[in-house]
């Protein structure tokens, strides 16, 4: 079921409802009004619960393994998908996907962090943490969209960089900090949006765009809750207080000027209504590339730089 502690109320209501169903069907007795009753309480209930959710509890929905990831998006909103692979240098990071597609009529290049749905898949991909060599991978691929002229549409759902000796001795600090100076130059509008965990440098290496979005219940963070936890409190059970005061979900990162949007999510998240969120998150691309295609390649570097260096800025 893959239940969350907050969602025990539901599912419990979910569970009652369905026995008096299976009660109602066997012994042929008019309940209904009942049934209709616990129904009209279970809508309350979940409207309740997902409209008032806590930082933590976001990470939480963030996190679930039956949310979206990069691979269904590009499935359900793009057609004609090429995938490339490799950064020409050293391996072909599975942490970092990409390649060729069309979002409507619009060519495109599409790149982003994939995570795995069993444990073998999430050994080969990393759990989404790109090595050194997705981010050189990723770089690659933004550059091909700049010599063809192609916008890039960027996924962002990661914890955070692959943490590993042999990441470091690859020089993982340093493909990141390419990263971000050389995607400031990329002449081509990006649209990047954080889809479940937009965790540390490790999703800001592919994160530099014209265009922010987080969904709904997705989060954008310096570090991870458990982390910060760690640090300031030496507890990572404290991992709810943290969440709160790093200011990671939407509702922050708009007020502060991080992102640009906030796309809605269907109620309970992604993972409930993964058809109608995929359509969501298609207009919502489509809107933002449209907005960046009237500006001149001058315009477009002159108000990304502007965007990332007026971040942290007060008064």
């Amino acid at each position: 079921m893959n239940e969350l502690d907050f969602e025990k109320p539901i599912i419990e209501l979910e569970k009652k409802i369905k026995e008096l169903r299976s009660f109602i069907s066997d012994k042929k007795i008019d309940l209904s009004s009942e049934a209709k009753r616990l129904e009209d309480k279970l809508g309350h209930l979940r409207k309740d619960i997902y409209t008032n959710l806590t930082p933590w509890q976001k990470v939480q929905i963030a996190r679930h393994p039956k949310r979206p990831y990069t691979s269904d998006y590009i499935g359900a909103c793009m057609t004609g998908f090429i995938e490339i692979h490799g950064d020409r240098s050293f391996a072909d990071d599975k942490a970092i996907i990409g390649g060729f597609a069309h979002i409507d009529k619009q060519k495109i290049m599409v790149i982003g962090h994939q995570k795995g749905r069993d444990t073998k898949e999430n050994i080969k991909r990393s759990f989404g943490c790109a090595h050194p060599e997705g981010y050189r991978k990723a770089l690659r691929f933004m550059q091909m969209a700049e010599k063809f002229k192609l916008p890039i549409v960027i996924f962002i759902d990661t914890p955070g960089a692959y943490p590993g000796i042999g990441a470091e001795e690859r020089g993982q600090a340093q493909a990141i900090a390419l990263n971000l100076r050389e995607m400031t130059g990329i002449a081509t509008p990006i649209v990047a949006t954080v889809i479940g965990e937009g965790g540390s440098g490790g999703a800001l290496g592919i994160g530099i765009a014209d265009k922010v979005c987080v969904l709904e219940n997705a989060y954008y963070s310096v570090i991870s809750p458990e982390g910060c936890a760690a640090i300031l409190w030496k507890d990572s059970a404290r991992a709810p207080n943290a969440a709160s005061v790093l200011k990671l979900t939407g509702e922050d990162l708009i007020k502060l000027g991080i992102i640009d949007e906030i796309i809605p999510e269907p109620l309970g998240g992604a993972h409930h209504d993964p058809q109608r969120m995929a359509q969501t998150l298609k207009e919502s691309i489509i809107k933002n590339l449209k907005e960046l295609d009237k500006l001149n390649k001058d315009e477009l570097l002159k108000l990304r730089y502007k965007k990332f260096r007026g971040m942290g800025i007060t008064g």
